[in-house]
């Protein structure tokens, strides 16, 4: 660690989501940015344009990795890295914030996971919406609509110019189900507690914008041992539809529980960022009837107006970090989820290119 006591980080990444954990560093006591990689040196420009603070600036993440000898390292960068990053890391005794998915393969993953534990050192993977205060209410309230539970949730994203491009960059080394999917296959595991048995997956290639053999639309369906079933639809490019794009309720025996964002999936909101982390409202409906056949009870509104923006939410991610780092927190638990949420969506991408249910170990 450094004189002052800060966590000396290195920023691997410095696009929408290595942006928002850069500012968070920038503004947390405990962390001191020691270093920025990127691949372009305009993204760095930009970065520290809105910090209003230049930091040291590298193209090459092994040269920073060794000339700067951080403390961690934040990766948020292409999923095709993520292995070769991490490992490094860890290797180089650092502790890692590393964005989902978590690696390309679940072989990969476990070593990770592993390597973090010879090691000792934290191994933090960005499931943001663990920390989002309206998606925590989210899953305490769908576990008391009974089981089984039906999942149905998806982000399509209409892009254009450079939300495309970026899109089209992404999608050159990972499908869109398995990108965001993590994030909603790990919410349906936290809303039935139960083990996901069997994955099926469809996709479409729509554009011949992308390099051969990969698809920028799909859709995954699982089935829990609990009877539970969950669907994630994920479509990215400017041939997507708006009309019902962000679809997250659950339903239950005793009702359903929505999230009824108006505002964020309005017309032009489904590739903006900031849109993707609003809730707004979830309405409750309750199944019960009295003996007439009527509802027993309206449903229900519950506000969310509070709840953070999209940066206020990367930084309560590396408020957690730092947490972990400070008191030695297990991060086991959360660790062995991250594996359960890419094993899904790799299981439905597997399922889409084989044309084969997946039964899951």
């Amino acid at each position: 660690m450094s004189v002052n006591g800060n966590h000396r980080i290195l920023c691997v990444g410095a696009g929408n989501t290595g942006r928002s954990h850069i500012l968070a560093y920038h503004r947390l006591d405990g962390f001191e940015i020691s270093g920025i990689c990127t691949r372009s040196p305009e993204s760095r420009k930009a970065v520290m344009d809105e910090l209003g603070e230049s930091y040291p600036g590298f193209d090459d993440y092994y040269k920073a990795l060794k000339e700067i000898k951080p403390d961690a390292v934040c990766i948020s960068t292409y999923p095709d890295t993520h292995y070769d990053y991490t490992k490094a890391a860890l290797l180089a005794g650092c502790h890692v914030f590393l964005e989902k998915p978590i690696a390309e393969t679940i072989e990969e993953a476990e070593e990770l996971v592993e390597l973090a534990r010879s090691t000792n050192r934290k191994l933090v993977v960005g499931y943001v919406l663990r920390h989002h205060p309206s998606w925590i209410t989210f899953v305490e309230k769908a576990r008391q609509l009974g089981k089984p539970l039906v999942m149905r949730m998806n982000l399509n994203q209409q892009s254009s110019g450079p939300q495309w491009q970026t899109h089209r960059q992404l999608l050159s080394s990972i499908s869109p189900i398995v990108d965001c999917g993590v994030h909603y296959v790990d919410v349906m595991c936290q809303m039935t507690g139960a083990k996901p048995v069997r994955v099926s997956g469809i996709g479409a290639r729509l554009t011949d914008d992308l390099p051969e053999g990969k698809i920028n639309y799909g859709q995954l369906q699982v089935t829990f041992d609990d009877g539970s079933v969950g669907w994630y639809e994920a479509g990215w490019g400017p041939m997507m539809s708006e009309n019902a794009f962000f679809i997250k309720d659950v339903v239950g025996p005793k009702g359903s529980l929505s999230i009824v964002a108006e505002e964020a999936g309005g017309p032009g909101r489904s590739a903006d960022i900031e849109s993707h982390a609003v809730t707004q409202q979830l309405q409750i409906h309750h199944s019960e009837l009295d003996n007439e056949g009527t509802f027993v009870e309206k449903d229900e509104f519950l506000s969310m107006e509070t709840e953070p923006g999209h940066d206020a939410l990367f930084q309560r991610e590396q408020e957690f970090f730092l947490k972990a780092l400070k008191e030695d927190l297990d991060v086991s638990e959360l660790l062995e989820a991250a594996c359960h949420a890419s094993r899904i969506v790799l299981a439905a991408d597997e399922s889409f290119r084989t044309g084969k249910t997946i039964e899951l170990p």
